[in-house]
């Protein structure tokens, strides 16, 4: 999602975006949970093995409910266009454990 605020004048500005490298390279995540509040999501992705009985959550991502339906909105219209370029995704099988969380 690109944002472009209007200036003064009306037309629209560039906004510049930084990234650290951290950041850039990306994280894996083969999980999610979803929490809400009445003023905001939070989005837990995770990294779960098979091989091990404990996941790391290795992103946060905390957002406003207006944003989260954008957000919802984005990925419905990116992955429609995925499945008409590339096939239909069959959907992966959902982890059969109980997720507890333990903080550090």
């Amino acid at each position: 999602m690109q944002n472009q605020q209007p200036n003064q004048q009306g037309s629209q500005r560039k906004i510049q975006i930084k990234v650290s490298d951290d950041v850039l390279k990306g994280a894996y995540a083969n999980a999610m949970q979803v929490l809400h509040t009445k003023e905001e999501f939070i989005l837990d992705f995770m990294n779960l093995s098979p091989h091990q009985s404990v996941g790391i959550i290795n992103s946060r991502v905390i957002m406003s409910p207006g944003h989260f339906k954008r957000v919802i909105l984005a990925l419905q219209d990116n992955l429609k266009k995925y499945e008409s370029g590339f096939g239909k995704i069959e959907e992966a099988e959902a982890p059969s454990n109980e997720l507890g969380f333990k903080a550090n």
